[in-house]
């Protein structure tokens, strides 16, 4: 079973202030509830082929992977995927400008094995309803930055 989650959120900032900070991984544990960590394996600015070590914790679960950009349109779109980690997964980031801010679409999609593979079905809620909290928590790190 394929896991694909999308969410959004109109962020009260210009696409350039959001995709400046959502866009940077170091600032991920700020907004992102689920990260614990983030290491760059390459240095900044970000770019395509740039590797950083993720840490995370989902489900009870602690989980470490290397994720690798392999899309980057400054200000509009990130794409990055895992390059090892437990199951192979995708995470895109899309900024549009609308009246009142940006449309920010989040998704992560892949293919679960093991152990993730039968919690899918109470992933993908899990992971929506994190992810939604993501974007009002990265809201909320922009208004006091």
């Amino acid at each position: 079973m394929e896991v694909d989650v999308e969410v959004e959120a109109v962020i009260p900032y210009p696409p350039e202030v959001v995709a400046a900070y959502a866009g940077d991984p170091g600032n991920a544990p700020t907004w992102y509830a689920n990260i614990v960590s983030v290491d760059r394996r390459t240095p900044p600015p970000l770019a395509l082929g740039s590797r950083m070590d993720f840490v995370a914790t989902f489900l009870g679960r602690r989980l470490s992977y290397t994720y690798e950009v392999v899309a980057l349109e400054p200000g509009r779109r990130l794409v990055m995927r895992t390059a090892d980690g437990p199951f192979p997964m995708e995470t895109t980031y899309t900024w549009e400008p609308v009246p009142g801010g940006t449309r920010m679409r989040l998704r992560n999609r892949g293919t679960p094995s093991g152990f993730a593979k039968v919690a899918a079905p109470v992933m993908v809620t899990a992971m929506r309803r994190a992810m939604t909290k993501d974007l009002a928590r990265l809201t909320e790190r922009l208004r006091h930055r």
